[in-house]
Order: C-alpha cells, then sequence, then structure tokens
C-alpha cells in the first residue's frame, strides 16, 4: 500500500499541464511534462505539446506563450494520453495546484479507457504553505525566488514540472524524508485520489450529462437551480466548464440574463434542459 512507503524511497513524478483555458471538459491541454526523480537524481523526462482542437485565445497565448502555429503539426491529446499515463503510472506523482491538472487528466485518461491510478496526488502549492510559511506567497514563481530556484521558462510545462520537483524536495527535506506518505498526506490536510476527479461518475448523477454535452456542443440550457436569489426558478446559461474536487463539484456558466460568468454547485441543479 502506498501509506507506509517512506519519501526517500519512492520515485517522485512532479509534473505540469498547460491548457487553452481553465476548466476541464470545456478547455485542452495544450502541452504536458513530467520529470521522474528517484536515488537523488533525475532519471528521465516526457514533454508533448498537443494540438487543441480548437484554437487557442490570444489571452491564453499570453499566459503560457504557447501559440497555435507552435502546435499547428503536435499530436492530438487522445495520440499521446497513453504514452503520458504509462510514463506516470507507477510513481508517485506531484503538481503544484494539483487538482487543476487532476481534472483535466482524469477527464482525458477516462476517454482514453485507462485504468484509475490508486495513489493520490500530492500538491506542492499545499506542502509549502505548511512546510515553507516564510514565503510572500504561494504560486510556485514566488517560491522559486524565495528558495533561490531557477524558474526557466515559468509556464512552460516542462520547466514548471522542474521547479515544482525541486519546491517538493525541499518541503521533503523540511519534513523529514524518513516519514511515510501517509504522514505527509496528513501534514498535507487533503488526499487527492483520482476517483475524486472522475468524470465517468459524474455523468452518472443528476443532470450533469447533459451539461457535458452542452459545454462540448457550445449549447445554452435552462435549468432549476435550488440555491442563489432565485432557489428553484429556471435560468438560462451556457456552460462554460465543469471542475471536480474532493470537496464540491461546480459549473461555472455564462448567466445569459446578466452576462456575467457565474459558479453553480452541481449537487444544486435540479434539472437541465437544451436550448436549440
Amino acid at each position: 500500500m502506498w501509506e507506509n512507503q517512506k519519501i526517500e524511497n519512492v520515485e517522485w513524478i512532479a509534473f505540469d499541464l498547460e491548457t487553452s483555458g481553465k476548466y476541464p471538459v470545456g478547455d485542452e491541454i495544450c502541452e504536458m511534462a513530467a520529470v521522474k526523480w528517484k536515488d537523488g537524481k533525475v532519471t528521465d523526462q516526457f514533454q508533448a505539446l498537443v494540438k487543441p482542437s480548437k484554437p487557442m485565445k490570444q489571452f491564453v497565448i499570453d499566459i503560457h506563450g504557447i501559440t497555435n502555429e507552435m502546435v499547428a503539426n503536435s499530436s492530438s491529446i487522445s495520440d499521446v494520453i497513453e504514452d503520458f499515463y504509462n510514463f506516470v503510472k507507477n510513481g508517485v506523482m506531484v503538481a503544484h495546484h494539483s487538482p487543476f491538472d487532476m481534472g483535466f487528466l482524469a477527464f482525458e485518461f477516462e476517454k482514453k479507457g485507462l485504468k484509475t491510478l490508486a495513489t493520490p496526488v500530492f500538491c506542492s502549492s499545499l506542502l509549502s504553505r505548511e512546510l515553507i510559511p516564510q514565503s510572500p506567497n504561494h504560486r510556485l514563481i514566488t517560491l522559486a525566488n524565495h528558495l533561490n530556484i531557477s524558474p526557466g521558462n515559468s509556464h512552460r510545462a516542462l520547466d514548471d514540472a522542474m521547479t515544482c520537483l525541486n519546491v517538493a524536495l525541499e518541503c521533503f527535506k523540511r519534513f523529514g524524508s524518513e516519514k511515510s506518505l501517509k504522514e505527509l498526506a496528513a501534514t498535507q490536510g487533503q488526499t487527492l485520489y483520482w476517483k475524486d476527479f472522475s468524470i465517468e461518475e459524474l455523468q452518472e448523477k443528476g443532470p450533469t450529462r447533459p451539461l457535458i454535452r452542452a459545454i462540448q456542443e457550445g449549447m445554452e440550457v435552462e435549468m432549476s437551480y435550488g440555491g442563489g436569489s432565485r432557489p428553484g426558478k429556471p435560468r438560462k446559461v451556457k456552460p462554460l466548464g465543469i471542475v471536480r474536487g474532493p470537496e464540491r463539484d461546480f459549473l461555472s456558466a455564462l448567466d445569459l440574463d446578466s452576462g456575467k460568468e457565474k459558479r453553480y454547485y452541481l449537487s444544486r441543479v435540479e434539472q437541465v434542459s437544451l436550448l436549440s
């Protein structure tokens, strides 16, 4: 079992994604990378640019610098996701803000029919809040500067994966690398299991399936929502993305009455009708 393994004895795999937006289902991966660490050294690495099915918007390109031209001849995610899965499946994974990356990966793993990974993922952001409290904040670039770690090309997947690895290694050093993964998970405060990010499981519950279809096809819906200022009353929205997590699942959607993007907890969505 993963719980009793010592931090210093496992193969660590730090990973990072760059994406076309912030929501799984609605947005896509455009770059993925991972770095393996075992016995005090980097042993292997993985990096791939990925061509999204739709052109990326300029505001996203401005964040990571990956242009549509750069990915024009790259493989689709369906062609590379199994290679990535095989690269990471036997190690203990860590990312900075892991839930973000896990949401995208869990969706792609499931679409490819890949088995849910049993070992949870660790988060260098959560760990650093407990173990590096002196840092001004816990963004990856801030932690790198605080620890005198070269961040490389920030917001590119391979460099961010390497920076994440170095931040995680500093956390392990401060925590005690002879301690167990179970103790490390307790210090992190959350145990991030892959099953908690399953989109397939969500589609088996309530009205989630039509919401996913609406996101993928750019459709509007009318839905009843048991919360907010108009509980139970129909409202028209354009779903943008779904976020899963160990605490609560939510829909991000454009409210067509106000023109504002809002968050709706899926547990409160009562009925959904697709609008033509």
